[in-house]
């Protein structure tokens, strides 16, 4: 891992992509099944319990994020990822994008912002081996996750509002502007 992160240690930094541009970078937050909802704490480099879902109400696959990357909302891009058995968080897994829910997200306070939600495929994964794009992903599937997105954010007195949902090339496009997203707010920092 050393070879991906910057000398400060923050998982954030770790590169979007692998060494060979192929394969996504996707670090674990809450892995599939869990109540737990974990983020991780840039401050203090580990990961912390940010919630807790209903009884009955799980993750239905990992969940984490790509880094070096910011999105709408001004985290880094989410994704759900598809894999044959949870991980735990802060595992590091080679993916591919085989697609995106586009979401608008209402806050508390009313503030509407963009919240997509990337899928990948784990590279090492058997089950899911022949996903490779959008429509390779069952239409019921794909109505339940984004209704546990939906459920997800109700809980927590937000609105989570899907606007469509894309194949790869789509979700690559987001990936990049969000690289290039984050490589904007790290240069004004150093200012």
């Amino acid at each position: 891992m050393a070879a991906n992160n910057s000398n400060s240690g923050n998982l954030f930094d770790i590169k979007a992509y692998s060494s060979n541009d192929k394969e996504l970078n996707v670090l674990i937050e809450t892995p599939k099944g869990s109540r737990n909802k974990f983020n991780y704490d840039e401050e203090h480099r580990l990961f912390k319990l940010g919630g807790v879902l209903p009884a009955g109400a799980v993750f239905p696959f990992d969940f984490g994020f790509i880094p070096s990357t910011l999105g709408g909302d001004g985290d880094p891009l989410d994704v759900l990822l598809l894999m044959d058995e949870p991980a735990f968080p802060g595992c590091l897994v080679a993916a591919r994008l085989v697609a995106v829910i586009e979401a608008l997200q209402t806050e508390r306070d009313g503030e509407t912002i963009r919240n997509d939600r990337l899928i990948a495929v784990a590279s090492e994964s058997r089950t899911h081996k022949t996903v490779r794009t959008l429509a390779d992903l069952n239409d019921v599937l794909m109505d339940e996750v984004e209704h546990f997105f939906i459920s997800y954010n109700q809980i927590k007195g937000k609105e989570f509002a899907p606007q469509g949902r894309h194949g790869p090339i789509k979700a690559a496009k987001l990936v990049e502007e969000g690289i290039r997203r984050f490589k904007r707010k790290k240069r004004r920092t150093k200012d």
